[in-house]
């Protein structure tokens, strides 16, 4: 489930963006051929070239991010309640759409709606509505408290030379440095890079493997579809894309290796990110060579799926694993996920985290006070020490800190999962397994 990114008063856009890279660099070799960026589809050499300014924006766009974040953080403490329920409350804000309203929005996207009648369409025009006014609330709040909190701008996000001690922005008296955004926002610009890399990567594959073919034709004296044929086509039994897939790869893997290719271009690391995970509740040995720490929200429908999911990835590697459980209760769009929290640190408290957390995942329509605290009786806890730890301010001090830990990694959606520190953004067993397996052998 993503975290309302609306507390931002620019909607962030997906870019591109590596290091510049000229048409002449040299991305592969192979016998007879030096595969370069100006040998790649046109849609990817105008990826590459933009990549510099789509750099620039995105990290002016990440800088203005973080500013909103700033000015929000300072005004939920004010009102001594999170971001998230801050951004929940322009909820009240919003009139009613009217009925002039949604007539004008179903006349506007007639041609997209069809043959759909205004009733039928009503309700998704009424909440289509309510998103967008939800949207501009939010956004005229941050702009409000930019102007509460005395935000200025400092030197260019985007200059050259820069250091850590550079301040980019202040608010009221706070300092955006350059060293703290850096580190806001290294996972979102490893990101940024990753996505180029990939169809870097993907249009290179089929560059190499169209060159390769041709040579292996001219070679055997035959036309490009008879070598496919014969490698591909006329092997396939059940014509699946799954056997395709495979054939295609088997024959790529020889050719790469009779051809010598040598890849030189490389897709970038995730970062390694300074993850605590300090008196969260954890299973496995402290001492584990691998540490997953999952950020969760236990009224998101993602992070319930996710769950089994990790534990049994986890499953296979007795001894070696770590999982450890930290707060990220996204209220903006969860209204009992703060409660489900402080219930889960409760239990956490008798020892029954893991038990009680599972609770939560299966019943994440009944998290109201009265269910939390039936889901402690099932479990056997105590009663009157569950209710005082729920209500206590250390477990809202705990949380809380949780959640600006998130935040000061820029965490905006839930479940995000650490291994070792390095961010995965694939949910998958076997996607967990390999990184828990590249993990040991690291």
């Amino acid at each position: 489930m993503t975290k309302l990114a609306i507390f931002i008063s620019i909607l962030l856009f997906a870019v591109s963006a590596v290091p510049a890279q000229k048409p002449t660099d040299v991305l592969a070799t192979a016998k007879g051929h030096k595969f370069t960026v100006a040998d790649l589809s046109a849609e990817v050499q105008a990826e590459v070239a933009g990549a510099p300014a789509d750099l620039n924006k995105f990290r002016t766009e990440l800088l203005n991010e973080m500013v909103a974040s700033r000015v929000l953080a300072l005004e939920a403490a004010t009102k001594g309640i999170t971001i998230g329920r801050l951004i929940a409350d322009q909820k009240t804000t919003i009139p009613a759409p009217t009925d002039a309203e949604i007539k004008a929005t179903y006349d506007a996207n007639k041609e997209a709606i069809g043959d759909v009648p205004l009733e039928k369409a009503r309700q998704s025009i009424i909440d289509y509505l309510n998103s967008k006014k939800y949207q501009e609330a939010v956004a005229k709040l941050v702009t409000t408290l930019q102007t509460k909190y005395k935000v200025v701008k400092g030197k260019d996000v985007n200059a050259a030379n820069a250091v850590p001690a550079d301040v980019l922005a202040t608010v009221g008296t706070d300092k955006i440095t350059r060293a703290e955004f850096d580190k806001y926002t290294a996972y979102d610009l490893y990101e940024a890079q990753a996505k180029l890399a990939d169809d870097i990567l993907a249009d290179l594959d089929e560059t190499i493997f169209n060159t390769l073919v041709s040579d292996e034709a001219k070679a055997t004296g035959v036309d490009t579809s008879a070598i496919i044929a014969r490698e591909i086509t006329n092997k396939m039994v059940d014509f699946s894309d799954e056997e395709h897939a495979r054939l295609n790869a088997e024959f790529g893997k020889r050719m790469t290796a009779k051809y010598g290719v040598v890849l030189q271009y490389k897709a970038p690391e995730p970062p390694v990110e300074p993850v605590s995970v300090d008196g969260a509740p954890a299973e496995g040995p402290a001492n584990a060579p691998v540490t997953v720490v999952m950020f969760s929200d236990f009224q998101c429908s993602a992070c319930s799926a996710t769950h089994p999911i990790l534990k049994a990835a986890i499953a296979p590697f007795p001894g070696k694993v770590r999982l450890v459980v930290r707060n990220f209760p996204l209220e903006s769009v969860h209204d009992n996920s703060l409660l489900a929290a402080r219930a889960a640190a409760a239990a956490n408290a008798q020892g029954k985290f893991f038990e009680y957390i599972d609770i939560l995942y299966k019943n994440q329509d009944k998290l109201d006070t009265a269910s939390l605290k039936k889901y402690a009786a099932d479990l056997g806890l105590d009663a009157a020490k569950f209710d005082a730890d729920m209500n206590s301010a250390k477990t809202l001090a705990d949380i809380k800190k949780d959640m600006s830990d998130g935040e000061a990694l820029h965490i905006n959606s839930t479940p995000t999962i650490f291994f070792n520190g390095r961010r995965i953004g694939q949910i998958s067993e076997e996607g967990f397994k390999a990184m828990i397996e590249r993990s040991l052998k690291k």
